[in-house]
């Protein structure tokens, strides 16, 4: 069917539901009926009567680019790289202003008159109320992206063209503006345009951030991603603030995050004004200090709406700042307990309530899952503290024998027992005199010695077996458990009344899998124990993603069994993906060995199995080694003999 035969037929479809007598918008996009039914009953346009194009006069043309100068001035940028990459497919570029003007065009000069004629140039009016539905004016009118292909188009005279628009919008969240790039010519099917829709979101996006940083540039923006990689490149969260933290604007991931934050703590007064505290779990000087207290300028946040991590950096004004005006200091560095975790949000709160609680005499609480760190928390605590030149004295309560942790903790007299010593022995609660007394597992504690631990707590003494009087001690007592203290005290396995005198404040510790600085725990651990065992070993990128993909239900005292064990039986100086333990490359369960029980039984012929296993422990040679029971050289002999070469060197 030629053009001329496709107008009429589309003129007579629309003729025929403007007058009821045929419904042929079943197969439409909402979208695009709705825009179909105003254009027909709100701006009475006639479709029997197709318009020309219309562009504007050149001074008219002006004064509507003079009305968006400062967006013209920063948008350039993105409209000229948009362009290079669409030019070669035949597409023209259109930025209108929110009356649908165009204000800023690119296209081949060598299409000028088809251009204009068809209104894809300088000046043209895309506004619905006139064009109809078209991918300009029904972006403005719906204020969201849309692809208008060819017969969407209400007017007859633009059914050749595929058009996509999407809106840019200033700070309030107002359309300020569209980016629009169209086609003269295209495939019949809208799917041939699946991929520029995407493509103008993404500098409409780039567009309206780039103009929200100018319009903040003298404020302090806080810029944030869920990726920590994007943030400086281009993170998609902008919100600009005061110095006390008040937030003046978002751009438009911000204004979700906001809205969200709003849907569930509504503002109370009309005078009311949000501060970036209430949308992330952050005290202001945390936030401005983030430019000074890591290498990379950034922190990990986390929003209370939706509890989700988001990594930020701060852009700073640039103006000067006023004098007598300095910024909130950030916090006192406490380098015992700083080393304990960078960018994840949960520890920097248990580590904020440490650093206040680490020259009290407050008992605390540190419960978390096994191998979390408890321990190393309550050390550091203690070495961070006023009673850092006194003993720490750890117990794990559930390693002690229950016939002996008496004796241990509490001590004895001479004579107190058959089988005691000569001179009797000073326990650990007397031990930790000056210090810390550090109670791991206290849900293992027999209930009888509850009671004893008790006066330890609440009167600060202790009465060794055999003693007649109790000997004043001086401490302060952390205790920790992994499993669930409430629980623990509704079954009766922990005294109600030691409970509440050991959870002066309590300490939560995040499981490994949770943290969102997991990168910085895997280095931390791995450069100690190469530093204990004096190795000069690297740990190379693929197994460093493998031990951030592994769920860790060990925690930390998992990872640095793991890394201990690849520095262990590594033969060279990269540690790699296959020199990981086996858990850690994945839920795969290996292949069944059960034909091949020792050396003796290593079938010469059973190439098979060889291979099978090399496969699946991507050609490690000394895991396929362990995991048959016989040297490298054995493995290798039978490779040779079989054929069998890796796939790295092959030519």
């Amino acid at each position: 069917m030629d053009l001329r035969a496709e107008k009429r037929q589309h003129i007579d479809t629309l003729i025929q539901i403007s007058e009821g007598k045929e419904n042929k918008t079943g197969s439409l996009r909402d979208v695009i009926r709705r825009s179909w039914e105003r254009c027909m009953g709100e701006y009475r346009l006639d479709p029997s009567r197709p318009r020309p194009a219309r562009v504007v006069t050149h001074q008219t043309l002006r004064e509507h680019q003079e009305t968006v100068d400062e967006l013209l001035h920063v948008a350039r940028v993105g409209v000229d790289r948009l362009y290079a990459q669409i030019a070669q497919p035949g597409y023209v570029l259109l930025l209108t202003d929110n009356r649908g003007i165009a204000v800023e065009f690119r296209g081949e000069r060598q299409q000028d008159r088809a251009l204009r004629k068809a209104g894809l140039y300088l000046g043209a009016d895309w506004d619905e109320r006139y064009a109809g539905t078209c991918a300009v004016g029904t972006c403005l009118h719906d204020a969201q992206a849309i692809t208008c292909h060819q017969s969407e188009h209400f007017d007859a005279t633009h059914i050749s063209l595929t058009c996509t628009a999407a809106p840019i919008t200033d700070p309030q969240g107002q359309v300020i503006a569209v980016l629009d790039i169209s086609a003269l010519q295209s495939p019949r099917s809208h799917d041939s345009q699946n991929f520029v829709l995407p493509l103008v979101n993404l500098y409409a996006r780039m567009i309206e951030d780039a103009y929200f940083m100018h319009r903040y540039r003298d404020c302090l923006i806080l810029r944030y991603d869920t990726a920590r990689e994007f943030v400086h490149l281009n993170g998609r969260g902008l919100i600009a603030i005061e110095e006390n933290g008040s937030i003046i604007a978002a751009n438009g991931n911000g204004r979700l995050l906001i809205d969200a934050h709003l849907h569930r703590w509504p503002a109370w007064s009309p005078g009311w004004s949000l501060s970036i505290t209430e949308v992330f779990d952050v005290e202001i000087t945390e936030v401005l200090g983030i430019l000074s207290t890591s290498d990379d300028h950034l922190r990990a946040l986390r929003a209370r709406a939706g509890d989700v991590t988001y990594f930020a950096t701060l852009v700073e004004p640039r103006r000067r700042r006023i004098a007598g005006q300095p910024l909130p200091t950030s916090p006192t560095p406490v380098p015992a307990l700083d080393v304990l975790a960078t960018d994840d949000p949960a520890m920097h709160k248990v580590l904020k309530l440490a650093r206040r609680l680490r020259n009290e005499e407050v008992n605390v609480l540190i419960t978390g899952e096994t191998g979390t760190g408890k321990e190393v928390l309550a050390r550091a605590l203690h070495e961070s503290g006023s009673r850092a030149k006194g003993p720490f004295i750890a117990v794990n309560c559930a390693a002690i024998p229950e016939s002996l942790i008496e004796s241990e903790l509490f001590g004895y007299l001479p004579g107190a027992f058959t089988g005691g010593r000569r001179k009797g022995m000073r326990g650990l609660i007397q031990q930790a005199d000056g210090g810390t007394l550090f109670l791991d597992e206290i849900g293992d504690m027999p209930l009888p010695l509850q009671t004893r631990l008790l006066r330890v707590v609440a009167e600060r003494e202790v009465m060794p077996l055999g003693a007649e009087r109790a000997t004043p001690v001086d401490l302060r007592v952390i205790t920790a458990t992994h499993r669930d203290t409430s629980k623990l005290v509704v079954d009766g396995h922990l005294r109600e009344d030691l409970y509440y005198r050991i959870n002066g404040a309590h300490l939560r510790l995040p499981p490994l899998r949770e943290r969102a600085d997991r990168h910085y725990i895997i280095r931390s651990v791995f450069d100690a124990l190469v530093a204990e065992r004096q190795q000069r070993v690297r740990l190379r990128a693929d197994a460093m993603s493998a031990l951030l993909a592994y769920t860790w239900p060990g925690n930390i005292r998992q990872l640095k069994n793991a890394l201990a064990f690849a520095l262990a039986t590594v033969e060279g100086d990269d540690i790699t993906v296959h020199d990981l333990p086996e858990e850690c490359l994945g839920d795969t369960p290996p292949p069944p060995v059960t034909l091949i029980q020792s050396p003796a039984e290593f079938p010469a012929d059973d190439s098979q199995v060889l291979h099978d296993l090399l496969r699946h422990a991507r050609w490690n040679i000394s895991q396929v080694a362990r995991r048959l029971g016989v040297s490298r050289p054995t493995v290798y002999r039978r490779m040779r003999r079989h054929g069998l070469i890796p796939p790295n060197r092959l030519r």
